[in-house]
């Protein structure tokens, strides 16, 4: 079959390194891509959320699957778009429908969809440019820290944590009344401050039945020790370590079931990955946050780890036979390094060449922000590129990836050393 995969980052280039493996592939297409992604696929100069020039590449390609890697397509409803129009409506598509995406879409979604279905989380207040004063008195009744979430998508960079009752305050004003995250700030979540480690898991579901992908743990701050601003991920470890088969049963049957089962009573048609980010607070799982795909980097470290063929799976979820699936994983453990462009997540260049990917060995390498500039591969964003390997545990698999990621260079080149230090 021929499948089209939307995005550009090391998600997708992952995507489509494990799904050219598969014998079931006839041509491998993505949209829009990067320069890993050219190597073994063929990029598409199209837009995530141009639906219309989507349909017309699908057509016109006899595309059989999409797989979306980003949230902002299935926010906006690109699985609706394709069930809508008869020349669509039978391309499988691999990422829920809008109603669903809105668990990622909308903080206060999510939380009510949590109360409603008994499923642990933080407690939580929502508010707006109305109710302000509202929300300085609900900070004034918590305890510091106080975590206040831009209710919309805002890139990662909408959570915001501060031990100040005066900072939490002007920061609410910022976002409500000032707009700083834009229409993503229209409301704020201010919830309760949950104390203990953050770990990632995955469920890919057909909306019947569902798996439980292996575990994995991002690190999200750009400097050491955990400091310093959010980015998109600076590299992740699967699986956790902590994560013991007594705490996952807890997982599964307080936040997976519960997760899938409401799911369909509130009746979201859902085919794709649900990401559950979690806390361990004490002996128990939290839910922080729901999106609705896969993590990047989470799934530079996951997707390595499953033996099994990744087209065979997918059409398992479209064909919504997903329970006849035994999903066959790989004992060792995955770590990804990114390196990221210099002044990333604040302002960086873009165009600077990388070189000494051709002397890596041992590890995978996967680009999250490069684009071909006069046939050399150059900084494209941020993120920009993934460098994964396998290990008997953590630490070895780091080691592996250190010393390749030395063997890297591009100007302002930054990556943290220190992953893995909180296990």
């Amino acid at each position: 079959m021929n499948i089209l995969i939307l995005g550009s980052g090391g998600r997708e280039h992952t995507f489509a390194w494990k799904l050219a493996q598969s014998p079931r592939l006839s041509k491998l297409f993505v949209a829009p891509g990067n320069a890993g992604t050219a190597t073994i696929a063929t990029n598409v100069p199209i837009g995530v959320n141009d639906f219309e020039a989507i349909k017309d590449f699908v057509i016109k390609e006899q595309i059989a699957m999409v797989v979306v890697g980003p949230e902002d397509p299935l926010v906006n409803g690109v699985h609706d778009y394709f069930l809508q129009d008869d020349e669509l409506k039978n391309i499988a598509v691999i990422g829920p429908e809008k109603l669903a995406a809105t668990l990622e879409g909308s903080k206060e979604f999510a939380k009510e969809f949590m109360m409603r279905h008994n499923i642990p989380t933080a407690q939580y207040k929502s508010f707006t440019a109305n109710t302000v004063e509202d929300g300085f008195k609900f900070l004034e009744e918590l305890n510091p820290p106080f975590v206040l979430k831009a209710d919309g998508l805002a890139a990662g960079k909408g959570v915001v944590i501060l031990n100040d009752l005066n900072d939490a305050k002007k920061e609410l004003k910022a976002m409500l009344v000032h707009e700083k995250f834009g229409s993503a700030s229209t409301t704020v979540v201010i919830e309760e401050f949950l104390d203990g480690i953050e770990l990632s898991v995955f469920v890919l579901t057909d909306g019947i039945s569902y798996k439980v992908l292996p575990t994995a743990k991002d690190y999200k701050r750009i400097g050491e020790g955990d400091t310093g601003l959010n980015t998109g991920g600076m590299g992740a470890i699967s699986p956790v370590p902590f994560a013991s088969k007594e705490f996952m049963d807890k997982i599964e049957h307080q936040i997976v079931k519960p997760t899938v089962e409401g799911l369909k009573k509130d009746n979201m048609p859902y085919k794709g990955f649900i990401f559950i980010g979690l806390i361990k607070v004490g002996a128990d799982p939290k839910v922080i946050e729901y999106n609705v795909r896969m993590g990047d980097p989470e799934t530079e470290v996951v997707l390595p780890r499953l033996k099994n063929d990744l087209v065979e799976v997918f059409e398992a979820v479209a064909n919504q036979t997903l329970s006849n699936i035994n999903l066959q994983l790989d004992g060792r453990t995955a770590t990804t390094v990114m390196t990221v462009s210099g002044g990333y997540p604040g302002s960086y260049e873009k165009g600077k060449e990388i070189t000494g990917i051709a002397s890596i060995d041992d590890s995978l390498v996967f680009h999250a922000g490069t684009t071909l500039l006069d046939g050399k591969v150059v900084t494209n964003g941020g993120r920009v590129m993934a460098i994964t390997s396998f290990g008997d545990d953590f630490k070895s698999a780091l080691n592996t990836s250190y010393k390749n990621v030395e063997k890297l260079s591009f100007e302002g080149m930054n990556y943290r050393k220190d992953l893995g230090f909180d296990l």
